[in-house]
């Protein structure tokens, strides 16, 4: 008698209802032999399981996720990899890395029981999803290694192996050796820009275009490499616009705020700032107990009375930690009706500030501070500029209210008591060049040129690094939490590598002595008037260590400070709002304000309180990946600029050393670009790693970091921000020297027979394509 199927299992093929209904109640993940397990198929019934599936898949009935494993359409598989990308509190928050649905992907909340180390957001996870009221949970079942490979480039078409139409990827990073090969360019065409994934290893790695980004040439496009390389979120949710508008009419009444209308306070910012979120003012000490001393007040954009804990505005802002600064935009930490309306001190307007109160002595030592919740009325937005100028000459600018220059002058006399702790202080002092990117109207470039580094400058910064360590100590004074901004001292083995790099300068550094700011400043002081002073103070700053926020107090070592604290800065970054929140608990600053449909409390929420640590781990990494994507963003334009001028000689000076070949930048721009070494003569070139220097055999030439010489520009790339220069005299195609190590050994590649494209194992074409061979 033959054996029949299961009891309880319909004979022969299942429905499409009954497969859908298994899917949906199955506890963990289910693929085609699951579900042929239990309906109890084999053979012909197998094979026909197959086809049926496949039918659901295009009908929309069921996805298929990774691993061959399905879903109800639209729907979580039950075990799937999701990517880790914000956090609140102890709270981490998960979206599933493929979701192929129209609807958005859903947020999940990870449930990290029994994990022997933390995740943080970045992290992928394999883990096991479940339906939990009108959300999802995920439970972890394993950490992953870092996805596959993502690269933003530009496509380009070529003629690959045979004569036959290639079409490559050619990344934006300037630091990628190589161009890829397309297998899938999707809705993607040539020239441009897109997402890719890489996939297969070394010659054999393609790439698959993901998302098209657009074109790379139209105005503003340089910026949005950036955001799309770095993933900086530059959209924001519905959920958060809407409570922003929300936030943006809570009245400013009068009751709980100390009224600071009446003083002629002023901001000094960039000219081209997008927002105002400080302002100054200061006047002599009336007080005899404190001759020769002023009273300073430090305004501050009182963010925190629009932006409530735990609200979606919150999540928002602290999922971008900071705002990011380009040339030609702003992506914002919060929306435009705050960060550049209510929250924005402009002059002539009531706004809502934190004033941070202080009593500075004659030699510049803050001896009290207060902190409050104020109203504030500026007298006037000033550029940098036209306050240095307005203070050099005594003209007030036309238009300015008749109290304006006097507030000016006394924050100018104020200012002289700060300077003079500072000097006392010893910070370290490196003047290092920033470079100012000017457009015209139509989103061209107009100039590229060096901030210039004033008095007013100066001033600013002094003001509110006193208000900064005022926070941090007001705090202390009331046992609160504390997000520190703080910058450990360097460590041993960059300091041991600053000791060998000096002694090519013949300049002895001795490692025993106490390390401070006074050290390196002493440095420098003996390179006044050098042209080398500019190498010795990149040389320094490569020996700091990295500044990051944290509960945890270590000092900054660099501002010679043992307490500091972010507060001057809460429109652009998250950690400052975190400070005005400690404040409003430890000093009861709460005011009302409550409103429908707005948290009602404006202090430290739980999620602050419980995961300071990590919050303080998640902004440094979001600050970190701000200031990659401004750098990048500006070598862009930079790169912009001079595509014009390529064929042509510019000024350079060397800025690292290594075997096959010297990176230089251009006077006066910036913009790293590097001179193979074999353009560099005739001669065969040893690189020295100790004096980081490239010699030649006979010694006839050496090239070292610092040195000044003439170059031809001989490529710009605005896409992916790279120079390449040569030498004035090197005759076309170079002079053939390959990189020579004082071992001896050559790095030898290999060619198709046409010397075009590199050849993998056993002379098959590969994906990839060395960027030196795109011709």
């Amino acid at each position: 008698m033959a054996k029949g199927p299961k009891r309880g299992k319909p004979a022969g093929l299942p429905t499409r209802e009954q497969i859908c209904r298994f899917i949906e109640s199955s506890p963990g993940a289910v693929g085609k032999r699951e579900i042929a397990k239990h309906f109890a198929l084999h053979g012909a019934d197998k094979i026909a399981l197959k086809a049926l599936l496949k039918d659901m898949t295009d009908e929309g009935l069921v996805d298929m996720a990774p691993g061959r494993a399905f879903h109800k359409h639209g729907g979580l598989p039950k075990v799937t990899v999701l990517r880790v990308v914000a956090l609140d509190g102890d709270t981490l928050w998960a979206v599933p890395e493929r979701w192929e649905s129209a609807a958005p992907p859903p947020r999940l909340r990870v449930i990290e029981k029994g994990r022997r180390s933390a995740l943080g957001v970045g992290d992928r996870i394999l883990a096991r999803t479940e339906e939990r009221g009108n959300g999802h949970v995920a439970h972890p079942m394993k950490r992953l290694q870092a996805a596959s490979e993502t690269v933003i480039g530009v496509l380009v078409a070529d003629t690959g192996p045979a004569g036959k139409p290639v079409i490559w990827l050619r990344p934006t990073d300037k630091r990628a050796r190589y161009d890829f090969a397309v297998s899938d360019t999707g809705d993607a065409g040539v020239g441009d820009l897109v997402r890719a994934e890489l996939s297969g290893r070394g010659a054999a790695t393609k790439a698959r275009v993901i998302e098209r980004i657009g074109d790379p040439f139209l105005p503003r496009s340089l910026s949005m490499i950036a955001i799309a390389k770095h993933e900086i979120p530059h959209v924001f949710g519905d959920e958060a616009l809407a409570e922003a508008e929300r936030a943006a009419r809570l009245p400013l009444a009068p009751d709980g705020r100390e009224d600071l209308r009446d003083l002629p306070i002023v901001a000094i910012d960039p000219a081209d700032a997008r927002d105002h979120d400080d302002a100054v003012w200061a006047a002599p000490d009336e007080d005899p107990g404190n001759k020769d001393g002023w009273r300073v007040i430090v305004a501050i954009a009182d963010v925190s009375y629009y932006v409530r804990p735990d609200g979606a505005l919150d999540r928002e802002a602290r999922r971008r930690g900071n705002s990011v600064y380009f040339p030609d935009r702003v992506v914002p930490m919060l929306p435009e009706s705050l960060s550049a309306g209510v929250c924005s001190l402009k002059a002539g307007e009531d706004r809502a500030a934190m004033a941070c109160l202080l009593t500075v002595d004659r030699h510049g030592k803050v001896t009290s501070w207060r902190f409050s919740r104020a109203l504030v009325r500026l007298r006037a937005n000033i550029a940098y500029e036209r306050a240095q100028a307005a203070f050099d000459t005594g003209v007030p600018d036309e238009g300015w209210d008749a109290d304006v220059l006097p507030s000016l002058k006394n924050l100018w006399g104020g200012w002289a008591r700060l300077a003079k702790a500072r000097a006392a202080r010893a910070p370290l002092e490196l003047d290092l060049p920033e470079r100012q990117v000017i457009l015209d109207e139509k989103g061209g470039i107009a100039e590229i040129r060096v901030r210039e580094r004033l008095d007013a400058h100066r001033l600013i910064e002094d003001y509110m690094i006193a208000a900064n360590v005022a926070a941090a100590k007001a705090l202390e004074a009331k046992k609160s939490p504390v997000m520190y901004r703080i910058h450990e001292p360097p460590s041993r083995e960059k300091l041991v590598s600053l000791k060998d790099y000096l002694e090519t300068f013949d300049q002895n550094f001795a490692l025993g002595q106490v390390i401070t700011p006074a050290v390196f400043n002493r440095l420098l002081d003996g390179f006044s008037g050098d042209e080398r002073l500019p190498e010795i103070m990149e040389a320094i700053l490569r020996s700091q260590t990295q500044a990051y926020y944290g509960p945890a107090n270590a000092g900054h070592f660099g501002l010679a400070l043992g307490s500091y604290a972010h507060f001057t800065s809460p429109i652009r970054r998250y950690a400052d709002l975190i400070v005005h929140r400690a404040l409003v608990d430890s000093y009861r600053l709460e005011v009302p304000g409550k409103t429908k449909n707005l948290p009602e409390l404006t202090g430290l929420g739980e999620a602050d309180r419980k995961g300071l640590s990590r919050i303080g781990e998640t902004i440094s990494a979001l600050e970190r990946r701000a200031m990659e994507a401004e750098r990048e963003t500006i070598d862009r334009y930079v790169a912009a600029y001079l595509a014009g001028k390529v064929g042509e000689i510019v000024q350079a000076r060397i800025t690292g050393v290594q075997p096959f070949g010297f990176f230089a930048t251009v006077d006066g721009l910036g913009g790293d670009g590097l001179v193979p070494v074999s353009t560099l003569g005739s001669e065969r070139f040893f690189y020295d790693e100790a004096a980081r220097t490239l010699d030649s055999e006979h010694g006839r030439v050496s090239y070292g970091i610092g040195q000044r010489l003439d170059l031809r520009l001989m490529e710009a790339n605005p896409i992916s921000g790279a120079l390449r220069f040569e030498m004035p005299d090197a005759p076309e195609g170079g002079f053939g020297n390959r990189p020579l190590r004082r071992d001896g050994f050559r790095k030898n590649v290999r060619k198709d027979k046409a010397g075009k494209h590199m050849v993998g194992k056993r002379g098959r074409p590969s994906n990839i394509r060395h960027q030196g061979k795109r011709r």
